[in-house]
This record gives C-alpha cells, sequence and structure tokens, in this order.
C-alpha cells in the first residue's frame, strides 16, 4: 500500500469522524428550540433531526466544490494530504473543546480556518485563492446578520397576525407547528454542513490524483457523508441543546417556529447559491432576532456576548492550530 494511500484514507476516516462529530455537535442547534418547547420529546427530535440530516445530506453537492476549490486549488499543494490531515484534526480538536464547554460554536469556521491556516503554513500566504476565499468569509459574516434581520421582521409579522388569538391555544398548536419547522430546519442543516466533509474528502482525491480537477463528488463520498452526520445526530448533543434553547431567551412555540423557519430559509439560501454557511450563527441570530422582536430585555445578552466572541475567534484559533499541527506531521511524514 502507497504512502499516499494511506495518507488519504487517513483523511477519510478524519473527515467522516469530523462529520460524526458535527452531527452531535451542530445538529443539537437545529432542534434546539422543539426540545425546548416540548413540541418534541429528545429522543423523537433526535431522530426526526438524524433522517432529516441524511436526507439533506444526499440531495446538494455544490457548497462541497466549493470547499474543495475555493479556499486552495489542491494540486498547488505540494503537501497537500497532510495540509488537509492537519486542518481535520484541527477542526475536530476545536468542535470537541467547545462541545464539551457547551459552547454553540462553528464547525464552519473551525473547517474553514484550519484548512486556511495548514495551507498558509505549508505554501505561505500566497496558496489562499482569495477571491474564493473571500467570497467564503464574507457568507460568514453576511447570513447571521441577516439571520437576525429576517428573524426579527417574521416574528413582528407572527404579533400583527396573531394578536388576537388565545395564547395558550396559539402556543399549542404552534407545537405541532414546529415539529415540521423542525424537520425543515434539520433538513437544511444537512444540505450545507454534511457537504464541507464530502468537500474534504473530494479535495484529498484530488490533491492525491486520485480524481481529476474538475471531478464531480463521488456519490460514494455523499453517502459516506451523510450517514456519519446521522448516526452523529443520533448521539445528540444535550450542552448545546440546553445553551441554543434555552440561556439565549425563553422559547416558546410561536417563537420557535419563526426561529427555525428563518433559520431553515437563509441556510437553503445559502446552499442554493453554493456558499458554505455557519447553521450554528444562523440558527443562534434568528433566535437572537426572534426574541428582540418579541421583547428586547428578554434576551440573555450575556450568553450571546460569549457566543459572538467565540464566533470571532474560532477562525484564527483553528488556523493556528492547523499550522502547528502541520509542521508536527510534516516531520513524521
Amino acid at each position: 500500500m502507497s504512502f499516499l494511500l494511506i495518507l488519504t484514507i487517513l483523511i477519510v476516516i478524519g473527515a467522516l469522524i469530523f462529520d460524526f462529530i458535527n452531527g452531535f455537535h451542530d445538529t443539537a442547534n437545529a432542534i434546539a428550540t422543539s426540545v425546548s418547547t416540548k413540541a418534541l420529546k429528545p429522543r423523537q427530535a433526535i431522530l426526526l433531526a438524524a433522517v432529516m440530516n441524511f436526507a439533506g445530506a444526499l440531495t446538494f453537492t455544490g457548497v462541497a466544490k466549493t470547499i474543495s476549490k475555493d479556499i486552495v486549488d489542491p494540486f498547488m499543494l505540494e503537501n497537500g494530504s497532510i495540509v488537509i490531515l492537519a486542518a481535520l484534526l484541527s477542526a475536530i480538536a476545536w468542535n470537541l473543546v467547545t462541545w464539551y464547554f457547551g459552547i454553540p460554536s462553528s464547525s464552519s469556521h473551525a473547517l474553514i480556518g484550519s484548512i486556511a491556516g495548514a495551507a498558509i503554513a505549508a505554501e505561505g500566504l500566497n496558496i489562499l485563492n482569495y477571491s474564493g476565499f473571500t467570497k467564503i468569509l464574507e457568507g460568514l459574516i453576511i447570513s447571521p446578520i441577516l439571520a437576525f434581520i429576517v428573524g426579527y421582521i417574521i416574528y413582528s409579522i407572527f404579533k400583527v397576525v396573531f394578536k388576537n388569538l388565545n395564547l395558550a391555544k396559539t402556543n399549542r398548536n404552534f407545537r405541532y407547528i414546529q415539529i415540521a419547522t423542525a424537520a425543515l430546519q434539520s433538513y437544511s442543516h444537512g444540505t450545507n454542513d454534511a457537504q464541507k466533509s464530502m468537500g474534504i474528502i473530494t479535495m484529498a482525491l484530488i490533491s492525491s490524483q486520485f480524481l481529476p480537477h474538475d471531478a464531480d463528488v463521488p456519490f460514494w463520498v455523499q453517502l459516506s457523508c451523510a450517514t456519519a452526520m446521522g448516526l452523529g445526530t443520533s448521539i445528540g448533543g444535550w450542552k448545546i441543546i440546553k445553551t441554543v434553547g434555552g440561556k439565549i431567551m425563553k422559547i416558546r412555540p410561536v417563537n420557535g417556529v419563526a426561529a427555525d423557519l428563518t433559520g431553515a430559509a437563509i441556510i437553503f439560501g445559502a446552499t442554493y447559491i453554493h456558499l458554505p454557511v455557519s447553521t450554528t450563527h444562523v440558527i443562534s441570530s434568528g433566535i437572537m432576532g426572534v426574541g428582540a422582536s418579541h421583547r428586547l430585555r428578554g434576551v440573555k445578552w450575556d450568553t450571546a456576548k460569549r457566543m459572538v466572541i467565540t464566533w470571532v475567534i474560532t477562525l484564527p484559533i483553528t488556523a493556528l492550530i492547523a499550522a502547528i499541527l502541520y509542521f508536527i506531521l510534516n516531520l513524521f511524514f
């Protein structure tokens, strides 16, 4: 077995582990509101999310192509396989640390920052595809702002439309609706997040010249990443659910529906234009927007502030970790 093939196999395994962790780390965001409002029992919500994530992951490949080619050109990397392996290890480590402390950090930021950091360590600053990298960064920055605005608008509309209805009856009816919106948001999560690992594996296969430069994502890559994310989702991420579902604001079913619709709309839009976005940022920002529209003082801004700080520091920290890991791995491979 060749050295390059061994490295590629390690990358595939690492990418599937990342997807598995992403399943219980980020998918918790998609079902947090439905669990906190008791629209779904935790086991029901996790099963629903696992199935919908699996389905969503098999539906699209555009984001995977963006990840595999728009940050760096795999063919320009002399030690491409080591770069990708270092990036994966960095992203996995960051996800586990933030999961342990219950902080809804972005797997997207972690992965993209890690790829950039490892690539720069290997080839210098000029290796980045700055037009593609800038486009990805713009999407990561704009999407949570847009989610906050859309969440605010949607809930403002809800307040006008349902203002004369009995609150208890409205909340009971919205609990049923929230089952559908939770499923929709989980599906949208699968259409965007699972593709990031697909992009990593495709990037590794191209870098190792097991695939041509213009290759599409192989079906076995789609299927394996969808399965890994579905299995990860089935484990659940209770610490993240508690933070997103209760520590941003007190969520009622009508709030949850507005937040779920917001998250699904923004994530679907990003998937449609092939942009990787942070589902964590989008969903959390959507909840903040809904909360601000409902009652500004009802939002727990200290939790929001802690989350924003984590979002900001994720890119540079994971880039640094990936760079260090690259130098370490380069000593052994």
